[in-house]
């Protein structure tokens, strides 16, 4: 007995599977061989593959290690039980279990008995009818259950294209996707770590009373032009459940560095990451406000955020920045209304002084201004934590937290940013160094009480380029003499492009 318990602890145990990447060149990987499984140690490991079947001839598209699944417990071959999907799918246990695979849909039991008794006539259509009354009560109560719903709940921004009608992703649908772990919850929804296949990805999951937000950042997303590397990588979308459990996904690049919020808590930030960070976060706001008519995939119009603050802004690996959740952007297209949009929206907390006056003209350059507010407060946030100054750095505080404390009112807000004209305070000591000084300058400008003052984000880019390179080039016995000549230093004009 304990040997056989030894034994069958032995073939379910995966250490190794057989790996396989039809798309190795893409990915930088083996195209075939043998994997390594890693994983927790109160987790089990498994073995996958995925193939297509086209007319007869399989074609392989992955195979290597997979996660705990409950699916693929205690399965000691690699079988596809689903009858005809697009991509067959299927995990087992034990060294390289993958390396045979096949398909064998469940079917349904038939009786061996070769000549069935006649039944009698009534109960045989008592028992025809009672299925096809049951489902014609489901349909009318359906039927009902939908107009009720469509009369109560809002427009969708692309009546076209309701959620319940969207096909999946072509790339999704081919892809089996595993939610990991839980790492935000928003106004909106709540983000996951996931894993498609080899790759960690970000899912974005949205109640189905929240669709608007789905649609809109969906719609956004779905723009030409929208592939830019300081915007975050879109995947695709899918709805996931039925009935009053329905899901609405979005699906896009993970960063493990998570939100510049996150980073700065727990890091401060020399000169040139802070360069680094501002830069790119500039260039795609900029790219994002830019009207672009010959792009090979179609017109990239305009696109003001509209919730611009650091916890939207997250950081790949390397520190260069990107720009997240577009649940509330208006595109601008000429000839083209806005749709019906609010003025009063965002963070209160990033919000400008024309927004919570509510004496917003909409126009596409007045929403372009009120992005380039928030990002001065988010340039603050970055300047905060640098330690290129000679002083102290302080301890991560959000916008206004010092001003006007941590939960702020509507009203709290007004008080501070419209009536005092209060903004975040500069300390002494990072006037003190040239670059600071030179970015705090800029700052300024991006958060002018008037809208029509504001620096253009094209125009921040190349500030923030000009201060790091007249910053390296000054060497340490001159910062002083410099500090005092900061506004004379050869700075890109002021423009007014918004």
């Amino acid at each position: 007995e304990i040997v056989i318990i030894f034994h069958n602890f032995a073939v379910f145990t995966t250490q190794e599977c057989a790996f396989y990447n039809a798309s190795w060149e893409k990915d930088g990987t083996n195209q075939s061989g043998v994997e390594s499984c890693h994983g927790e140690k109160d987790k089990r490991r498994h073995c996958f593959s995925t193939w297509k079947n086209r007319s007869g001839a399989i074609e392989m598209v992955k195979q290597g290690c997979w996660l705990d699944d409950v699916n693929c417990y205690d399965s000691s071959e690699c079988v596809e039980r689903k009858e005809n999907p697009d991509v067959f799918f299927c995990c087992c246990e034990g060294n390289m279990c993958n390396e045979k695979f096949h398909y064998s849909p469940e079917m349904i039991q038939t009786t061996s008995n070769p000549v069935p008794p006649k039944p009698d006539l009534f109960p045989t259509l008592l028992y025809s009818l009672i299925p096809v009354m049951a489902v014609a009560v489901i349909l009318v109560i359906s039927f009902w259950m939908y107009r009720r719903l469509k009369l109560s709940s809002p427009p969708l921004l692309v009546p076209s294209q309701d959620p319940g009608l969207m096909p999946p992703s072509p790339l999704l649908g081919q892809k089996p996707l595993q939610l990991l772990e839980l790492k935000a919850r928003g106004r909106f929804g709540c983000v996951w770590k996931a894993q498609l296949l080899n790759e960690h990805v970000a899912v974005k999951i949205f109640p189905v009373q929240n669709k608007q937000s789905w649609q809109n950042e969906y719609e956004m997303y779905s723009l030409s032009g929208m592939k830019h590397e300081n915007i975050l990588h879109f995947i695709g979308a899918e709805k996931r459940g039925n009935g009053v459990d329905i899901e609405l996904w979005l699906i896009t690049a993970y960063h493990e560095k998570g939100s510049l919020t996150d980073f700065l808590k727990a890091n401060v930030v020399s000169w040139n990451e802070l360069c680094l960070i501002a830069q790119t976060f500039v260039r795609g706001l900029a790219y994002l406000h830019e009207d672009i008519p010959s792009l090979k995939d179609g017109h990239k119009p305009a696109v003001a955020h509209r919730d611009i603050k650091s916890k939207n802004v997250l950081l790949k690996s390397d520190l260069t920045a990107c720009i997240a959740d577009f649940g509330l952007s208006l595109k601008f297209e000429a000839g083209k209304s806005t749709g019906d949009t609010h003025g009063q929206v965002g963070t209160r907390r990033y919000m400008a002084p024309e927004v919570l006056e509510g004496a917003i003209s909409f126009q596409r350059d007045a929403f372009l201004r009120i992005d380039m507010y928030a990002a001065g407060l988010v340039l603050w946030e970055l300047a905060s934590r640098c330690t290129a100054a000679d002083g102290p750095v302080d301890e991560f505080c959000l916008p206004f937290e010092e001003e006007a404390g941590l939960h702020l009112s509507l009203e709290d807000m007004q008080d501070v940013v419209v009536h005092k004209k209060l903004r975040p305070i500069f300390r002494e000591h990072w006037l003190k160094h040239t670059g600071l000084a030179m970015l705090c300058e800029t700052i300024e400008e991006c958060w002018d009480h008037e809208a029509e003052a504001r620096l253009s984000a094209g125009c921040v880019e190349e500030r923030i380029i000009s201060m790091q390179r007249n910053t390296n080039l000054i060497a340490p016995d001159d910062i002083l003499s410099v500090v005092t000549m900061v506004t004379n230093l050869d700075f890109p004009p002021k423009e007014s492009s918004l």
